[in-house]
């Protein structure tokens, strides 16, 4: 199973010389089974980029999953360009009672007169898979697990071949939100993997002052559920689009400061638009 983050910035897309390290496209993950079948996490504005690589190497049966309905993991969609070739098939899926229903989220997307061209001329072919309970997507077995955040959503787990990575983006951890799970059942849902991303959008100070209940988690409370499920690599995402590289860096570098205080022996680092990974 290999891994690409296509946009690891949390809320909406940001630029400047203070975001080059990490990026600023928001979210937006690629993985690919042993048969090198794409499934697409999400379609934050990371997407606009992978969906140039999907047309440069000719692909036409795509699958695409779905967190949540919050503009920063939708609005790159009208601009993934293997929507606009008949010759290409789309598998899209959700949950309908944790995130509503696809087809109705993607076409308000491009509802004017917000966007000037209707989903009605998406040309690809569209299928609407229901992904409730753990689902064989091309190679991987995909489960997921609802998230604490408004409006709801849901993370995944994906494995393949004995490995596994878990995606938990836009997760409050310290704040129980409708249909949220608790600390220890996201723990037990992460034991083990060789790979986890976790939102960690938030310092303790700004969460205490302004955030608590927004939707989000500190670092540091991403940092102690990646140590007691005793996870292999952690990477900090949903980065906050007003924290600079610099920011994201001192993160880094106290979570490492931590772990090696603790005993703990994981890699830790910030998600980035660049990274891929090879479980």
């Amino acid at each position: 199973m290999k891994i690409r983050c296509w946009g690891a910035r949390g809320s909406i897309p940001v630029s400047g010389r203070e975001y080059v390290k990490y990026g600023g496209d928001t979210t937006c993950v690629e993985i690919r089974d042993a048969a090198d079948e794409v499934i697409v996490v999400d379609a934050g504005s990371g997407i606009r980029r992978l969906g140039n690589k999907i047309l440069g190497e000719k692909r036409t049966d795509i699958s695409m999953i779905f967190t949540h309905s919050h503009w920063d993991h939708i609005l790159g969609f009208p601009f993934f360009k293997p929507i606009y070739s008949k010759n290409n098939r789309m598998h899209l899926y959700g949950c309908k009672r944790h995130q509503g229903n696809i087809k109705m989220m993607l076409s308000r997307v491009m509802l004017p007169p917000y966007f000037p061209v209707p989903y009605e001329l998406v040309q690809a072919e569209l299928t609407y898979n229901s992904l409730c309970d753990t689902t064989r997507v091309h190679g991987i077995d995909v489960t997921p697990i609802t998230l604490s955040h408004p409006n709801m959503g849901q993370g995944y787990k994906f494995e393949e071949n004995g490995k596994s990575f878990v995606f938990l983006t836009d997760n409050e951890l310290s704040f129980a939100h409708r249909g949220g799970r608790s600390f220890d059942e996201y723990v037990e849902f992460s034991r083990g993997a060789d790979l986890l991303f976790h939102d960690a959008e938030y310092t303790a100070q700004e969460y205490e002052r302004l955030t608590k209940g927004w939707g989000h988690s500190t670092y540091l409370d991403a940092l102690e559920l990646a140590i007691q499920a005793g996870v292999k690599r952690f990477g900090l995402f949903h980065l906050n689009q007003d924290r600079p590289d610099s920011g994201v860096d001192a993160m880094v570098a106290d979570c490492r400061r931590i772990l090696e205080e603790r005993g703990v022996s994981m890699e830790c680092f910030a998600a980035s638009q660049e990274m891929e990974f090879d479980l």
